[in-house]
């Protein structure tokens, strides 16, 4: 009798373990069947799930994403359940951007990390969708990622700083394993370094390090998170910036497949005053989208605002209109933060680009939060669109 008790509060345990954590699966298999094919042949579940639907999802709609959207607004931080997008249309953006800004040299876990872990597991209980940027600082001085004195050659293997590099990624590692939901699955998180690498503001810029070069640091980060620590809940993104103009401009600096998920593109620039670059960021999101249909890949367009919104029909009149071609299939578009009323990408409440804000909320094509499908704990089934049609005929009639 004592044997089959032990046995029974050993099985119980057992149980218990399995259902707090994501459950196991064949990976390589479960995603074989859904068609796809990410960098992480062994990525968790829920993760697989997400890419899929995201990749389902970009053929009909696009997710609206907003920076740091509930850590701090205008006027505000800090509260509650808040952003200026929730202030505005009653709901959060779907898609929310964060920086790893804070995983540096010598890292002490601090206020700023544990907020950033709290508001992105609150966003996935929500039903939202988390990106994460890194503005790392330049590891050779441990100055501004600004500063451009060349270290890339210095952090790839080999290098004098390769070690004090790999600590770090162990720092995003060990975050990555502490992001968990109430169930305790490990939450999916878009990872987007070195963006914007074509151009020449950021330390592992264009002419700060050589296309090979580029090429292993990219190689090295992903092959170290997935492969040496056993990340599996990340989804790789790459994003230049706006000067490329065909695919092959796009793919200089192309990793490879097998560490690429998702095909961005950052792009302020051709937002100009007069409209004049809207016909470019078109086209250049029907590159990636090209480009991401023969790689089997997710697109995005993955940073872009126009900072104070001075052109108060900004969201309907250039936004919405350089994504609402057919051809342009995107899963989700992210502006940048609300820092101050000098430096802020999304409407807030006496904003003049309001009304025209509540406009653009109301198009069909474009996702917020609470219209979004659930993305995480299975395949989107035939009828998705239907279930979100439902949802948006709400913000439609009134």
């Amino acid at each position: 009798m004592k044997i089959k008790i032990i046995l029974f509060v050993t099985l119980s345990i057992i149980i218990s373990a399995c259902s707090a954590q994501n459950k196991m699966i064949n990976s390589k298999e479960y995603q074989a069947n859904l068609g796809i094919n990410l960098s992480d042949s062994f990525a968790t579940e829920n993760t697989v799930n997400l890419y899929y639907n995201l990749k389902k999802l970009s053929e009909h709609k696009i997710i609206f994403g907003h920076h740091d959207a509930t850590a701090y607004g205008i006027g505000w931080q800090g509260e509650e359940n808040r952003s200026d997008i929730k202030d505005v249309v009653g709901t959060h953006p779907g898609l929310y951007g964060w920086d790893f800004m804070f995983i540096q040299p010598d890292r002490i876990v601090d206020k700023d990390e544990a907020n950033i872990r709290k508001l992105s597991i609150e966003a996935h209980e929500r039903g939202g969708v988390n990106t994460f940027c890194w503005h790392l600082n330049n590891p050779a001085t441990d100055n501004s990622f600004y500063d451009t004195t060349i270290v890339v050659r210095k952090i790839l293997p080999g290098g004098d700083l390769y070690l004090k590099y790999l600590r770090m990624l162990d720092y995003m590692a060990e975050f990555a394993n502490t992001m968990k939901d109430s169930k305790g699955n490990l939450i999916p998180i878009i990872f987007r370094p070195f963006h914007e690498f074509d151009g020449s503001w950021f330390w592992w810029g264009k002419r700060f390090c050589s296309r090979e070069e580029f090429i292993e640091l990219w190689q090295t980060t992903v092959t170290y998170l997935r492969d040496k620590k056993g990340v599996r809940n990340f989804i790789y993104a790459f994003s230049p910036d706006r000067m490329f103009f065909s695919e092959a401009e796009f793919l200089d600096r192309y990793p490879g497949d097998e560490y690429v998920d998702i095909i961005g593109m950052d792009n302020y620039w051709d937002f100009t005053p007069d409209g004049a670059g809207l016909e470019w960021i078109t086209r250049k999101l029907k590159i990636i989208t090209e480009l991401a249909n023969k790689k089997n890949k997710v697109a995005a367009f993955t940073e872009t605002g126009s900072e104070k919104i001075p052109d108060s029909t900004w969201w309907t009149d250039k936004f919405f209109k350089v994504m609402q071609d057919d051809s342009v299939k995107i899963a989700y578009a992210m502006v940048w933060r609300n820092a101050h009323k000098g430096h802020h990408y999304a409407p807030f409440p006496g904003h003049p680009s309001v009304p025209n804000f509540v406009e653009f909320f109301k198009k069909e094509k474009i996702l917020f939060e609470k219209h979004l499908p659930d993305l995480f704990t299975s395949p989107l089934h035939e009828n998705f669109i239907e279930e979100i049609k439902k949802k948006k005929m709400i913000d439609l009639s009134e």
